[in-house]
């Protein structure tokens, strides 16, 4: 079964769908592992990988490499951001081409000037309805694979009400997007509204930290929502962890060791090494005990 069948299947199913945010291979792996049916991979993901916040600074081309570097390493389907599309419906075009080539399953296209920034960030800018609604429909033009999945991302509600932003969405769903996707409701009200609101299938980014109120999977389900990313997650575990090791170091002069530390082979197993000694041993008369 191809990723974006894997993806439609899990999507049928009459239960949230809940996609923790990986940023390389290993983070996307732990994922899977954990029992994650889905990976997501943002843009501030990739950007945080190359040093770089999340301004629409990073290209297509480089987030698209990360997402084939990801997909190449999970068994699972991967949701990608592809922020602006990269321009007008010429680069939308391609920009769907590309991710479809690397084996991702789905993307979300959303309604900022270019360069972006983050949704949970002040500043933003929209483009107008019709140049959006445009892009959706080129989106859905280009795609080769029927099940690669078209989400419509609006960061209206800051600068044009919340209003503007169903309207958008609705529009988008209207030209042949297959989920909606409304980033950094500000209050409660508004996330329980947009399942109710919006013509289609809705997709809840819960941030830490972000613009949006805290809520859990479960009330997530009870309103309607039929995917969740947990786009910051793994990297915001991860930047307090990296923090307090090297902190620590610096302060006792000993790096970490004994029962807290795994044991380097634990990291190469969970990498896959079993199943690479498995070709090693199949085609090679060394002895790799």
């Amino acid at each position: 079964m191809r990723n974006t069948q894997q993806l439609r299947h899990l999507l049928s199913q009459d239960k949230l769908v809940v996609a923790p945010g990986a940023y390389d291979g290993m983070t996307a792996r732990l994922i899977e592992q954990a029992g994650f049916d889905l990976v997501y991979m943002g843009g501030a993901l990739t950007s945080a990988t190359h040093g770089l916040p999340d301004y629409g600074i990073t290209t297509m081309t480089e987030i698209v490499a990360n997402a084939s570097r990801i997909t190449g390493a999970i068994n699972v389907p991967l949701i990608c951001d592809a922020d602006t599309g990269y321009g007008n419906e010429l680069n939308v075009t391609r920009t769907v081409h590309e991710f479809e080539r690397h084996g991702i399953a789905g993307i979300h296209i959303e309604d900022q000037v270019f360069p972006k920034r983050c949704g949970h960030l002040a500043g933003k800018q929209v483009v107008p309805l019709e140049d959006f609604v445009s892009k959706i429909r080129a989106a859905v033009a280009a795609r080769r694979d029927p099940d690669f999945l078209l989400i419509a991302r609006s960061d209206a509600i800051a600068p044009l009400g919340f209003e503007a932003a169903i309207a958008r969405v609705n529009a988008a769903i209207e030209a042949g997007a297959d989920m909606a996707f409304i980033d950094a409701p500000q209050t409660m009200e508004q996330v329980r509204l947009i399942p109710q609101m919006v013509k289609g299938p809705c997709l809840l980014n819960i941030v830490s930290g972000g613009k949006t109120p805290d809520i859990d999977l479960d009330m997530a389900q009870e309103m309607g929502y039929k995917l969740v990313i947990l786009s910051s997650l793994m990297i915001f575990a991860a930047l307090k962890a990296f923090d307090d090791v090297l902190q620590n170091v610096k302060a006792t002069r000993k790096p970490p060791a004994g029962s807290s530390t795994p044991e380097l082979r634990e990291l190469f197993q969970r990498l896959g090494s079993d199943e690479w000694d498995v070709v090693r041993q199949r085609f090679s008369k060394n002895d790799l005990s």
